[in-house]
């Protein structure tokens, strides 16, 4: 699916496919609220029937006792098919919402990431979090009210039509007219309402942002400034939509005071034709009591115009992110892998406009031990991305085992893969079951193993509840080498045949990055290792160094071979040996 098919269908068609066999509720429900509104609107005829027997002296009790029980019998049925329809409309909305955030979390994992990552963390979380949940109300009344609301007074206009289409007409001059201000005051509200769409998601983002960098705010005494960022979005978020009511206010008045005014109209006609015997009394009284209970449902229906609009946009925003590219898989593979190597052939690869790998080739062999090294931003993580395929390449073909990886199933493909970055994150749960997330059969004596292969059983130990201590959001509770190590563990427990180590250590301190990499050596023999690391000296027994510049592969070599032929790799050594001697001294 692209974007342009998902932005041609309407939200109708969409939500109808979200529900699923939900839908069968949402019939019920509709169905329901039809028989709620008629209940309704029919006791107004019971009314018309005692006012009519007053004026013409009907004495018989009996009559109005009967007529008030069905009105108290119309009252009851329609608080009764009310909550009926009310709960299954509920219900159905309930299995959409998790439909919608189910598909949403399940294509965040298919799109490449890097059309996840361009856009705000806070974003999407509003999205699948706030802005489905802010539907609920909407589409569990909107549906079964709307459809009800319409239909139902149709068949009374009917009905009034046929006792004086005349009168009826003339009671129905209000409506229009009222709904001329009503139009003028949604000739804006498109654009308004946008508006306060995108001054909300600022304001979202802006305080996910000041939440999470509050550490480096108050270590850098940026308080004033941040928060200041944060107000302004507040108070902009604020502005937005007391601006909008403003500007609606007067139209909306005037509007909702024209459109139930039938009897502006209705009562000097009415009392014309009665004079000139072109009606009569009880006619004239029957329409008046039912243009009262008429206008209730339109307005109801009315009410409901700006939250439609605010249910397609949100559908929109929502389908915008199921539009997205997938990245190209199938769902079976044609060809098995030959073994654990890794090819690049020239392959090209951008973020957005800008190229940052320039056709670059380069071959990996299956159980070896590969070192990327190179200045920063020469497109060391692009590359070690590109191979967990976190993205595809734009040119050229990225090869497993011989296999273009685009021809492997990506579930397939990504048990072959364990990716240890930088940015280590681990969930708001106990240390085992982080750990255990890289195999999930995987027994607590197996985690446990791995973490003292990895070198973080002693650390894990001394906690306060050892490996039932729960990691805090985004490993919050943990530091940042602490962090590392976990996800090395993890990474290790996933028992991969590639694994790749993204400057997994980089937070690590010297004393517990020699006992990891001692492990690491120790578990990944027979597997292909990739690493990336600015410390060059945990990478001089590689069997392969990949010095990368610019976007292109500068060189490739052991230690010796690079020191005697790369002047950039002899530079980037001694540059490291350097700062190595000044930390010594």
């Amino acid at each position: 699916m692209n974007k342009a098919s998902s932005k041609e269908r309407s939200t109708i068609s969409w939500i109808a496919e979200f529900a699923g066999m939900d839908k069968i509720s949402y019939i019920l429900s509709v169905f329901l609220a039809i028989v709620n509104v008629s209940c309704g609107l029919i006791s107004y005829l019971f009314v018309a029937k005692i006012v009519t027997a007053l004026i013409e002296g009907n004495r018989d009790l009996n009559f109005y006792f009967r007529q008030l029980g069905l009105i108290a019998l119309c009252w009851l049925g329609s608080r009764l098919f009310h909550c009926l329809s009310t709960a299954l409309s509920h219900k159905a909305t309930f299995g959409v919402l998790a439909q919608i955030r189910r598909r949403l979390t399940a294509k965040l994992a298919r799109i490449p990431l890097g059309d996840v990552t361009e856009e705000a963390s806070g974003s999407y979380k509003n999205i699948i979090i706030e802005r489905v949940d802010s539907i609920e109300t909407t589409l569990a009344h909107m549906i079964p009210e709307v459809i009800s609301n319409l239909i139902v007074p149709v068949a009374l206009l009917i009905f009034m039509f046929n006792i004086d289409w005349r009168l009826t007409l003339l009671s129905l001059i209000s409506v229009p007219v009222g709904g001329v201000f009503f139009t003028l005051m949604m000739t804006t509200s498109g654009k308004d309402y946008e508006n306060t769409i995108v001054k909300t998601k600022a304001l979202n983002d802006t305080a996910v942002e000041y939440i999470n960098g509050i550490e480096v705010i108050k270590a850098f005494g940026k308080s004033k400034s941040s928060y200041e960022k944060f107000t302004i979005a507040a108070r902009e978020g604020a502005d937005c939509f007391i601006e909008w009511m403003r500007r609606c206010n007067v139209w909306q008045n005037v509007s909702m005071t024209l459109i139930p005014a039938q009897l502006l109209t209705l009562l000097p006609f009415a009392a014309y034709f009665y004079m000139k015997g072109l009606t009569s009394g009880p006619d004239i009284l029957m329409l008046v009591i039912l243009s009262m209970g008429l206008v209730s449902p339109f307005m109801t229906v009315a009410s409901y115009v700006d939250d439609v609009a605010k249910v397609g946009l949100i559908i929109s925003e929502v389908t915008s992110i199921l539009g997205k590219r997938d990245l190209i898989r199938p769902d079976k593979a044609t060809m098995a892998p030959a073994d654990n190597s890794i090819e690049f052939r020239n392959v090209h690869f951008s973020y957005e406009t800008e190229e940052v790998l320039h056709g670059i080739d380069l071959k990996i062999d299956a159980g070896t031990v590969n070192a990327l090294v190179g200045p920063s931003g020469s497109g060391k993580s692009t590359i070690a991305k590109l191979i967990a395929s976190f993205w595809d390449a734009d040119e050229g073909q990225v090869l497993y085992g011989g296999v273009d990886i685009k021809d492997i199933p990506l579930a397939d493909y990504n048990r072959n893969i364990a990716y240890v970055s930088q940015d280590n994150y681990l969930f708001d749960e106990s240390i085992m079951e982080n750990i255990r997330m890289g195999r999930p059969g995987a027994t607590d004596e197996d985690v446990i193993n791995a973490a003292k292969a990895c070198g973080c059983h002693e650390f894990i130990s001394s906690l306060e509840k050892g490996y039932d201590t729960i990691a805090g959001g985004a490993g919050g509770h943990l530091s940042g080498g602490e962090r590392q190590r976990v996800s090395i563990a993890r990474a290790m427990l996933k028992d991969a045949p590639v694994i790749i180590l993204d400057e997994a250590t980089a937070y690590t301190d010297p004393e517990n990055e020699a006992i990891v990499q001692s492990s690491v050596a120790k578990l990944v023999k027979g597997k292909t290792l990739i690493v990336i690391a600015h410390r060059l000296s945990t990478v001089t027994t590689s069997d392969q160094i990949i010095v990368v510049n610019e976007g292109n592969i500068e060189a490739c070599g052991t230690q010796e071979e690079l020191l005697d032929t790369c002047p950039l790799y002899k530079q980037l050594w001694q540059a490291h040996i350097s700062s190595k001697d000044s930390e010594v001294a």
